[in-house]
Parts: structure tokens; sequence; C-alpha cells
């Protein structure tokens, strides 16, 4: 029992570092977000803190996992299957364009976790492996439902619209200026893949851009 006792705390200990993470880095960015900062945050010294990541960057990862882990929840599970799923990826890059600091961490390491070496490098092969299976599946019902024109490969477009997510993010932390939920707008217009999903049949397409609209508190 006093084992069990002792692993809850453990577990209930990370997620208030997480949190407090979470919070620094969104604020600070990753290169001026300290484990001292963190550390002090939750009342740990920076060597309590380390015990529970191992590193600094290795901490960081866990963020990025807490972080997608939160919008999850927020969006509610299989909410990425549903047709709607072009304007909840605007709304999710709109989101992520508020919070400076973790666009920025998620554009460094996506950018370094090619190397297999790289701590984040599993992180990212799952992360976009789900991101591209729910694209292609949301595109595949569109198809299905004839709200798509013929022509869309579904996969490929899935791989692109991944693509441009994380180019836009990288673009964004060099320069604030770049509007990340415009131009994915734009991709997925060309596309056609937000007009259908923006008007299923019966809807009113002028009752208001869903885009326009923030996403659930969470992440």
């Amino acid at each position: 029992m006093a084992r069990r006792g002792s692993y809850a705390k453990g577990v209930a200990k990370r997620g208030e570092i997480l949190d407090a993470a979470l919070e620094v880095i969104g604020r600070d960015g990753y290169s001026r977000a300290t484990v001292r900062e963190i550390a002090d945050a939750v009342g740990l010294s920076q060597n309590g803190l380390l015990h529970h990541f191992g590193s600094k960057e290795r901490l960081f990862v866990e963020v990025l996992r807490h972080r997608d882990e939160l919008d999850r929840l927020a969006y509610g599970e299989g909410a990425g299957q549903r047709p709607d799923i072009a304007e909840s990826l605007v709304r999710l890059v709109r989101h992520n364009a508020r919070v400076p600091g973790l666009v920025q961490l998620y554009s460094r390491f996506s950018a370094e976790a090619a190397e297999e070496g790289h701590p984040a490098h599993g992180f990212f092969q799952e992360r976009y492996a789900t991101a591209r299976g729910i694209i292609a599946e949301a595109i595949r019902s569109l198809q299905e439902e004839g709200r798509l024109p013929p022509g869309h490969d579904a996969d490929r477009l899935a791989v692109l619209g991944v693509a441009l997510m994380d180019g836009l993010q990288a673009q964004w932390a060099y320069d604030s200026g770049v509007d990340m939920a415009g131009h994915l707008a734009h991709f997925l217009d060309l596309v056609g893949l937000r007009s259908a999903a923006r008007n299923p049949a019966g809807e009113d397409p002028d009752a208001g851009d869903p885009a326009d609209e923030d996403p659930p508190a969470g992440g």
C-alpha cells in the first residue's frame, strides 16, 4: 500500500511539474524557460525536478505530450473523425498562435527530431502519423458522401496538410507576422476540403464560420 501511495504521489507531482512547465514555456519560450523557474513553481530543487524526467530536454518533450493530451480532452475523443476536421485544424492553429513559447518549442523539436537519437523523435513520429490518419479518414468520409470533387488523393492531402501545419509553425517561430490559420484555411479552400466541411447538406452556408470561434479551454 505504501508503495502504491508513493507512486500516486509521484504521478501527481509529475502532473504538477508539467502544468507549471507548460505555463512557463508558453509564456517565456523554450530558450528562456529555466529548470530553476519551473522547480521553484512546484517547490522542488532543480535536481529534485530532474529526478522525475532526467534532463531539461526530456522534460520539454513530456510537456508537448502533456499539451497534446490536454487538447484531446478539450476537443473530445474522436472529434477528429468528424467531417468538421478542416475547421478543427484552423481553430487549433489559431489556438497555438496564442501561445508563442509552445509554438517555438514544437517547431524547434520537430526540426531536430528527424534524428533518431533526439528525445522527441518518437513523439513526432507518433504525432504526425496520428494527424495524417485523422485527416485522411476525414477526407475519405467527405468523398463517400459526395461532398468533395473527384480526384483528391486522401493520403497525399493528409501528408501535405500536416507538412503545411508544421511549416507554418516553423515560419511563425521566426516571424510573428505569419498568419498560420489564414494560410492553412487558404490551402483547405484550394482543395475543397474546408467548404465541404463547413457546408454539410441542409446547412446555411452564410450562417457563420466556425473557424472564428475559440476552441475549448484546456491546453
